[in-house]
């Protein structure tokens, strides 16, 4: 018989050469996992995984809170929502140099409370920002790299969709992954923020010369419109932290306050509803695809042994656990160079959480590099899925070779932030010690 391990390995070769071709990832590893069972437990057994599993999965409760994360930054966005925190970030920063590169990170950070996906606000904010950008003399390359960078902030602050599918995989705590990922969150804003103040200082051709400041009247003005803002996050966040809703009920609310203020902004035709309907369940169905396809092959992995035997041999090797972690990055980094970083999550996930957890790390804490990690991955060339969102929300505008010039500064950034919350786990573990504290 086959080794286990090896028998993984030729799975997950078989599952890549597959996506290579063109084949979906949620398909790859859903038919890979089934000829798998097939060889493992025999024909019955994988027909009853197949048959069951996906509808197990699909009618799960906890699984309820992704159509409606979508779903409410779907509405969230046609209602103006992006094009006013942008509005109020430029006017309370335009007197600095490089003030729209800063107003678009501030403004991210504000839209990703409200939405869960880094694809949507890179798009989005693509299509408020790069076309202001380039008219007032900001530099091509660095102004999209700005905001596919900025675009991952939603990967950390909840109602984080990356969060949600961690904890669903393997068991952790979702309201404690949500609040853990605040403090990171706001620390990669920060950087991202900090970090553009030295380039612009450093690279004076990439930025204009600073407006001038505007008057407090104006500020005043588009600060009274962030209202909804603050309440869509504070509904999300402030339900979950407070313990008065669970992350399923708290999206719920956050749908249907979004839909309320849509409304009372007359903002949200039938048809928008219904184009933000049709979209929701087109990026749910995606993810679902993805998610069923994921849990077949963990489903495999155990089936075969591969889990065990992998966690036997890293103790073998009696690694340090940072040794463990820092070789961990490394392949991630490697990974989300080629891979989807949802799927790069749900497959890698069965062999990695035992593994990082048998080594005494806490499951919260791999929970936000894991995130962090797959921030990286949808910056990192050549197949990072926010390049080509802004290129493609760009029409045109951006270059391949603009973007992969404009990203490397905030891959460093990133890489700082990964360094920093590896070093102080305290960073992504404080804030969920509260929730259980008051």
């Amino acid at each position: 018989m086959i080794d286990p391990l090896a028998m993984g390995l030729i799975a997950i070769a078989a599952m890549l050469i597959l996506s290579v071709a063109g084949v979906p990832v949620g398909i790859a590893m859903g038919s890979v996992a089934v000829v798998g069972l097939w060889i493992t437990g025999g024909s019955a057994f994988a027909l009853g995984v197949l048959t069951n599993l996906p509808f197990a999965t699909a009618s799960d409760y906890s699984f309820v809170v992704i159509p409606m994360f979508v779903l409410m930054g779907a509405i969230a966005s046609s209602s103006g929502i992006t094009q006013e925190l942008f509005g109020f970030s430029n006017l309370i920063l335009r007197s600095r140099r490089g003030a729209l590169y800063q107003a678009t990170i501030l403004a991210s950070a504000g839209f990703a409370a409200i939405s869960g996906s880094t694809l949507v606000n890179a798009a989005l904010f693509t299509r408020i920002a790069l076309s202001e950008m380039l008219k007032l003399g900001y530099d091509r390359a660095y102004s999209a790299g700005c905001i596919a960078a900025a675009g991952t902030i939603a990967a950390l602050i909840p109602p984080s969709i990356s969060f949600v599918i961690y904890g669903l995989l393997t068991g952790e705590s979702v309201a404690e992954l949500l609040i853990a990922g605040v403090v990171p969150g706001i620390l990669t804003a920060a950087t991202y923020m900090i970090g553009t103040s030295i380039l612009v200082r450093v690279r004076k051709n990439i930025a204009p010369e600073p407006q001038t400041r505007a008057k407090l009247r104006e500020i005043g003005v588009s600060a009274r419109a962030l209202w909804a803002t603050f309440l869509l996050a504070a509904v999300v966040i402030g339900g979950i932290y407070l313990g008065f809703t669970t992350p399923s009920g708290a999206g719920a609310l956050g749908a249907i306050g979004a839909v309320v203020i849509a409304l009372a902004r007359r903002r949200l035709s039938r048809e928008a509803f219904a184009s933000c309907l049709r979209s929701s369940a087109g990026v749910t169905a995606a993810l679902f695809m993805v998610i069923i396809g994921g849990l077949m092959f963990t489903r495999f992995f155990l089936v075969a042994g591969t889990v065990t035997s992998a966690t036997d041999l890293l103790q073998s090797f009696e690694l340090s656990p940072i040794i463990f972690i820092i070789l961990l990055v490394f392949v991630f980094m490697v990974l989300g160079m080629f891979m989807d970083p949802l799927a790069m999550q749900v497959m890698t996930l069965p062999f990695v959480y035992p593994m990082v957890t048998s080594l005494g790390y806490d499951g919260i804490w791999f929970g936000v590099i894991m995130v962090k990690l797959v921030e990286l991955a949808v910056l990192t060339p050549p197949v990072g899925m926010n390049l080509f969102a802004v290129i493609g929300a760009s029409e045109g505008k951006v270059s391949l070779s603009d973007i992969y010039r404009g990203i490397l500064p905030f891959i460093v950034m990133e890489a700082l932030v990964l360094v920093l919350l590896i070093s102080f786990p305290e960073l992504s573990l404080w804030l969920p010690e509260q929730m259980f504290s008051n």
